[in-house]
């Protein structure tokens, strides 16, 4: 899915959708070797704001991560659920939490990083419906990218929202700012990814890696018991079918993008 006038790629981001628990990240380990020798990815970026059971993130999880191959981690609404992670989060250069979130809080939202001669700068937003944040998500990433202007010579966005339409909202916001602006949150992969008319590669929800067995990655016996009572029911990571969700992402020598590609696959076995 190109975007008209294709300027030459000169960099090729891979994208990776919430990592779901141990049985998330032992699907990507898996599979990495395949994604990097079918896509060439300059950049990994993935969502780990579920690596650690689940729900949140941890020191011991990030370091797995990043020891497979990723280069970037965002997170999200569910960053904070282990206070032991959150002097790893204020150190961590590379791992990012929603940059809208109150400024004294653990953590960054967002870093800059030197891919391929180019610098680039990775943000992370979370939406405002139904999510609690700081300050609004459009405003924020305006005062971002003027921070950032003459800083970094790309730049990512990963929108962790709710409601589509808060997205696509963010997309057209964003459209000819920004290489890519990525949903994440809602776990499963959408239909919509393009490059919109500015050059901004955009889809509302990069979807998952975890299991397909389950629902939202939590074993669908629970799930389903808690939809069925309305009672609380304990949610344990399901384990069976893993894929692997992404985007990669061809971004041009001007700094937008050229093209977007969905990632479906199953993990290894």
């Amino acid at each position: 899915m190109s975007g008209g006038e294709a300027a030459a790629i000169v960099m090729r981001v891979l994208f990776i959708g919430d990592v779901v628990g141990s049985p998330g990240r032992a699907g990507l380990a898996a599979a990495m070797p395949e994604l990097r020798e079918r896509h060439a990815p300059d950049l990994v970026i993935a969502n780990g704001e579920n690596s650690a059971g689940g729900l949140g993130i941890t020191e011991g999880t990030a370091v797995e991560l990043f020891d497979m191959g990723v280069d970037v981690i965002t997170t999200g609404n569910h960053v904070y659920r282990h206070r032991d992670a959150y002097e790893f989060l204020d150190r961590a250069e590379r791992v990012i939490r929603p940059a809208n979130y109150f400024s004294g809080n653990p953590g960054r939202g967002w870093t800059v990083v030197p891919v391929a001669d180019r610098r680039v700068a990775v943000i992370k937003l979370s939406g405002s419906v139904q999510l609690d944040v700081a300050r609004m998500p459009f405003t924020e990433v305006d005062a971002i990218l003027g921070r950032l202007d003459g800083e970094a010579d790309v730049a990512i966005v990963d929108f962790h929202a709710e409601v589509t339409s808060e997205k696509v909202a963010m997309g057209w916001h964003l459209d000819g700012r920004v290489a890519a602006c990525l949903g994440t949150h809602t776990h499963v992969p959408t239909a919509d990814g393009r490059v919109l008319p500015g050059g901004t590669a955009f889809i509302s929800d990069v979807g998952m890696t975890g299991s397909r067995a389950g629902v939202i990655g939590v074993r669908r016996e629970q799930a389903l018991e808690r939809f069925r009572t309305q009672m609380p029911v304990r949610f344990d990571t399901a384990d069976e079918d893993v894929w692997i969700n992404g985007v990669v992402v061809g971004v041009g020598d001007d700094g937008l993008a050229d093209s977007i590609d969905q990632v479906l696959m199953p993990a290894p076995e």
